[in-house]
């Protein structure tokens, strides 16, 4: 008889179209490959060599203010820039370009160098959650500016470029891949139920209660049923929120408190400053009203069994579809018990 937790099997993620395969006997393979080193642990409150601390320089040598709360500026090293000229070319439909253009926002989420979110008071959480706001309506101001990607880079084996805990807003002139992919589930999932795709989801995971990990009066951590990454989780509102903006005073309270409550849990897996990337989705700006779009945040942890263990995306997972072997099920198990 099939069991998902020992046999083969495809899952569908709603929110792509596209399928991941679960395979949760590999997970008895022995590991002889890659081990990762262990990133240093302990940081000074103020690096005098970092780029992000308050007070110094940057690499394009501007002075940082001496700020005291989360610090926002322009990327000194933008991949969009605001004023690319508009072209490209069409070669027979084969040769296709377009020019690119947007605003590529940093910011440090606190003056201490050695505060990532899980170590931060929920109140500087706060801070930030309401400066995340505060870009967003500033950036979605600009009419040229079609879509607001809140994201964070964290821990060296993800590519992190300086150490001091941070973010980043990339605000783009187009509507980026995944995104589009989201937009057309979500809207004809709306169009054929009349209800947003994630809040029906939502339903049946508070019911099934299989793969909650946090849940408070306005959010839901969860490790989402058709999840790639060994550790992958997703927030989701629970009500039908399209954008960060629409958050009430208590749901930035909420907010802030499953951001904190989520990271520690990771931080505590393999007892380390646990790295991911993670962003926010939500409805595209300056353009038409999405009325599916329901507001959630991805988390994509890298590590695989171990804090030197690595989750690779190589051979099937390039040229088939995604690949996992622990499932969904027992990672949140394992979350919900830290």
């Amino acid at each position: 008889m099939f069991n998902r937790s020992e046999h083969p099997h495809t899952r569908l993620n709603i929110l792509t179209g596209e399928w991941v395969l679960v395979s949760p006997h590999r997970m008895k393979r022995p590991w002889q490959g890659k081990v990762e080193a262990l990133p240093k642990q302990d940081r000074p409150a103020y690096d005098p060599g970092c780029n992000l601390c308050p007070g110094n320089s940057r690499a394009d040598g501007t002075i940082n203010p001496a700020f005291t709360g989360p610090f926002v500026f322009t990327n000194d090293f933008s991949a969009l820039l605001p004023d690319t000229p508009v072209g490209g070319e069409n070669i027979n439909g084969l040769l296709v370009s377009k020019s690119a253009s947007g605003i590529c926002r940093v910011i440090c989420f606190s003056p201490d160098h050695s505060l990532t979110l899980p170590v931060m008071s929920e109140d500087a959480i706060e801070q930030v959650i309401k400066l995340w706001k505060d870009e967003f309506e500033s950036l979605a101001s600009n009419p040229n500016i079609r879509y607001i990607q809140i994201f964070e880079n964290k821990g060296e084996i993800m590519g992190c470029s300086n150490p001091h805990p941070h973010g980043q807003i990339w605000a783009s002139s187009d509507i980026p891949v995944e995104l589009m992919k989201e937009t057309n589930q979500q809207e004809a999932y709306f169009k054929q139920h009349g209800k947003s795709l994630l809040s029906a989801y939502l339903d049946i995971e508070l019911e099934q209660s299989e793969r909650i990990i946090i849940e408070n009066d306005h959010f839901v951590a969860l490790v989402p049923y058709w999840a790639v990454w060994p550790y992958e989780t997703m927030i989701i509102s629970k009500r039908h929120i399209q954008q960060i903006t629409e958050f009430t005073a208590e749901e930035d309270k909420s907010f802030a408190e499953i951001l904190k409550t989520l990271t520690i849990k990771y931080d505590k897996l393999f007892d380390m400053s646990f790295p991911y990337s993670a962003g926010m989705h939500q409805m595209p700006v300056n353009d038409v009203e999405y009325k599916g779009w329901h507001w959630h945040m991805h988390f994509y942890p890298p590590l695989l069994r171990s804090a030197t263990v690595k989750k690779f995306m190589v051979g099937y997972e390039m040229l088939a579809n995604p690949q996992r072997d622990i499932t969904p099920e027992q990672v949140a198990k394992t979350l919900q018990g830290l």
